[in-house]
């Protein structure tokens, strides 16, 4: 599995995933959408985490610059 995101998209990625997460504690989503939510900003923390997106892939998309190791 080659990373295939950038900091940029990472750092991204994990504060959408807070500010989800923050909406849903203090009741501003509720609900079905509520879980849909939760559910993507555990795949947007997931795939920050490892540094893949698996949508990118079938692609050849990538965010990450030459010199990222």
């Amino acid at each position: 599995m080659k990373k295939n995101i950038g900091l940029k998209d990472k750092y991204l990625r994990i504060a959408l995933a807070v500010i989800l997460i923050i909406m849903w504690a203090f009741k501003v989503i509720a609900g079905n959408l509520a879980l849909v939510l939760l559910s993507v900003s555990a795949i947007l923390i997931v795939t920050s985490l490892v540094n893949f997106c698996p949508l990118y892939w079938p692609f050849g998309l990538t965010t990450r610059r030459k010199l990222e190791v």
